[in-house]
């Protein structure tokens, strides 16, 4: 990155066109059939933008970010909990594939077949973490065959640097045309050349056995302490319910008295202040965090 500072010196390319051809190429794409964003977010609205005054359904419980960009574009959203329960009327469909916050992921088969059934819908699929599962999942080639197809990806989460907000889209060039019509001019130089870097360096991939193993092992640990109900997962994060207490005041408890940070799931739609989400670490911060939990429930 320090090499690469001189380049902040002029302007970034008005698409980032060099980092949408190595993934087109990464990915068996077209370059037509991919757009670099400002991360994931930014993806999110550009879409609910283009088709703004729909209806869209989106399938619960999950990041609150699509139902704010669906409402800031006056979509008229609808909560669904059942993908084989669409509603009658509503055009977009929308759910994050490994979901967030519960680490479900939804059958390949399953998806493949819905979307087959309602060719007059557009599906848009979050797969920011995609790399953090064993479970199949669409391809973006794959993606890119059906014409109501959109999925969204996360480099901020595959390579943990949110700092430097990027993501992208893909989908068939005709409804991607549609999308980038719109599209601000927002991805700055010293981003598109860090995509360049982690994609061409093999140091930051993820061991997901390894991840899967460890989360595992945390599982089993927090069950031990009891109090909690922890709904099942396809990823190395886990949604977890406290039968006792807020997860405000766990959150405020363990940043404060023993430096961790937990997210509060209480405002992704469908849970309530009970809930918090963890990801699987080291194994010695896991312990950590189980040691500091059974420390906090002992209060109740």
């Amino acid at each position: 990155m320090f090499q690469q500072m001189e380049s902040i010196r002029t302007y970034p390319e008005p698409e980032p066109y060099s980092l949408e051809k190595v993934l087109a190429e990464r990915f068996h794409l077209s370059s037509e059939e991919v757009c670099v964003t400002n991360g994931a977010t930014e993806a999110i609205y550009l879409i609910a933008q283009t088709f703004r005054n729909q209806i869209s359904a989106i399938l619960m419980p999950t990041f609150s970010e699509y139902a704010d960009a669906c409402r800031l574009h006056g979509h008229k959203v609808v909560p669904i909990y059942n993908l084989n329960r669409l509603p009658d009327r509503g055009r977009l469909i929308w759910l994050c594939n490994p979901n967030n916050p519960t680490g479900e992921v939804r059958e390949k088969e399953v998806l493949t077949a819905c979307i087959k059934q309602n060719p007059q819908r557009i599906f848009i699929m979050d797969q920011s973490y995609e790399f953090f599962t064993q479970k199949a999942l669409l391809t973006a080639r794959e993606a890119a065959e059906f014409p109501n197809v959109i999925l969204l990806h996360s480099m901020t989460k595959r390579f943990a640097v949110p700092g430097l907000r990027l993501g992208y889209i893909t989908a068939c060039k005709e409804l991607l045309h549609e999308i980038t019509q719109r599209m601000p001019w927002s991805v700055n130089q010293l981003a598109i050349e860090a995509g360049h870097y982690l994609l061409s360096s093999s140091q930051y991939d993820i061991d997901i056995y390894l991840l899967l193993r460890e989360k595992k092992r945390l599982v089993q640990s927090l069950l031990s302490i009891g109090g909690m109900e922890i709904w099942p997962s396809d990823t190395h994060y886990m949604l977890v319910q406290l039968r006792m207490g807020k997860a405000a005041a766990l959150k405020e408890y363990l940043a404060t008295e023993h430096g961790i940070l937990i997210r509060d799931a209480s405002n992704f739609e469908g849970l309530n202040e009970h809930f918090f989400r963890i990801a699987t670490q080291t194994p010695e911060e896991n312990d950590k965090l189980v040691e500091s939990i059974k420390k906090w429930t002992y209060m109740y």
